[in-house]
């Protein structure tokens, strides 16, 4: 048993989010907690250190990516400014030590370095006895992601842990479980009967498309693009909960439909995206952790479209470098790509094979399996990272 669970995450971009969603249901399916909470952290915080960890991100993604691929490369250091991060990130964080102390966890899963690094500090000056995790939400760990009192990491690849044993993390404290997703993922669907479920043909080919980080316009244009397709071939285009995204595809796509023969199927927010994923053939969109990981169970190929500077960028390079997705930087190239895959029924076949064995659909249970081997473990020592302060360490560039 792990007894009382503090699940943290953070609201800054949904995958943290969702893959504290999926530990928690994990958590609740096993009972292995006492007792269990997830906690955006945020919550804790004032309005500015807030709108500086969500929303000012969400603004650079939206009007100057290159600034955050900037930044995200300029941060990669291990060790940089790491005693006035901490400094400041203890500073908002009060409320959420008060908490702590008040609810005297027995594990701590964070699916965001906030927490992760506030608990480490804690553990530091010995004023709690908190099992330390962290699960990374994406492919790769960025140097924000680095704490020296924890138990245990929980990462996606192999390669990942790699980097961490190289930077002197020792290798007892880091598994390889994947990214958490919801357990629905892990189970198999038959794809026509999910395409009859969802008023799809069921003899075309499927081209699954996530738009919720693209915006109005952009999504526009793939969806144009998409009309160029000269196989046959039916599109989802899944909106979330952008409404006005959803409306105004609704509006054009009978236009693309009637001269292209392409069907097109906007959707709003879906708690089914395991169904409709069973459902296709290709995935297209944004290379979030999340998203990936659910692709991945799925065992989809991926077009990966403009992907964002620093996480999403190297997301894709391995997703290009295990033989899962092939990349799109030019719109006007997207029907071309997709038609050759389409006649590539041998490489289809191989990519698909490529991303179930990357995918990891149990990755909340395992991550829970270790948690509660560690239980039994006193608490953890520092970790020495003898490389974390040397320029060599850093990965200027894939």
């Amino acid at each position: 048993m792990l007894g009382r669970v503090l699940v943290l995450s953070t609201s800054a971009g949904a995958g943290h989010l969702r893959a504290a969603d999926a530990i928690e249901k994990a958590l609740r399916i096993r009972g292995l907690a006492s007792e269990v909470q997830h906690l955006d952290v945020l919550r804790f915080t004032n309005n500015v250190f807030r709108h500086l960890y969500s929303k000012a991100y969400i603004d650079l993604v939206n009007k100057a990516p290159e600034v955050l691929g900037w930044l995200y490369d300029h941060f990669d250091v291990p060790g940089r400014n790491e005693k006035v991060r901490l400094a400041f990130d203890r500073l908002n964080t009060v409320p959420f030590i008060n908490f702590l102390n008040k609810f005297q966890p027995d594990v701590a899963i964070c699916t965001h370095f906030l927490p992760f690094e506030i608990i480490s500090w804690l553990k530091s000056e010995k004023k709690v006895n908190i099992l330390n995790a962290v699960v990374v939400t994406d492919l790769d760990v960025h140097a924000m992601w680095l704490c020296r009192y924890f138990e245990q990491y929980f990462v996606a690849l192999e390669e990942t842990k790699f980097h961490l044993l190289a930077l002197g993390v020792p290798e007892s404290k880091v598994t390889v479980s994947g990214i958490p997703i919801d357990p629905v993922f892990a189970e198999a669907k038959d794809s026509r009967a999910m395409r009859r479920k969802h008023g799809l043909d069921e003899d075309r080919f499927t081209i699954l498309v996530s738009a919720g980080g693209f915006g109005v316009g952009p999504v526009e244009h793939i969806i144009e693009a998409l009309s160029g397709l000269t196989r046959p071939a039916q599109v989802v285009v899944v909106c979330g909960r952008n409404e006005e995204l959803r409306a105004r595809l609704t509006g054009v796509v009978p236009r693309f439909t009637r001269t292209s023969g392409v069907e097109f199927q906007p959707l709003g927010f879906t708690t089914e995206m395991d169904e409709l994923m069973a459902a296709s053939d290709l995935f297209v969109g944004k290379p979030g952790g999340l998203t990936t990981s659910e692709a991945l169970a799925k065992g989809m190929p991926m077009v990966v479209i403009n992907p964002i500077p620093g996480q999403e960028e190297r997301n894709s390079d391995h997703l290009l470098e295990e033989g899962i997705a092939i990349r799109c930087n030019n719109l006007p190239a997207l029907a071309y790509k997709i038609d050759r895959l389409i006649d590539e029924a041998g490489k289809l076949h191989l990519m698909r094979s490529n991303a179930l064995a990357l995918g990891k659909p149990q990755a909340a249970f395992t991550i829970l399996d270790r948690l509660d081997t560690l239980r039994t473990r006193p608490e953890a020592e520092p970790v020495a990272t003898p490389n974390a302060r040397k320029k060599t360490s850093r990965r200027l560039a894939y």
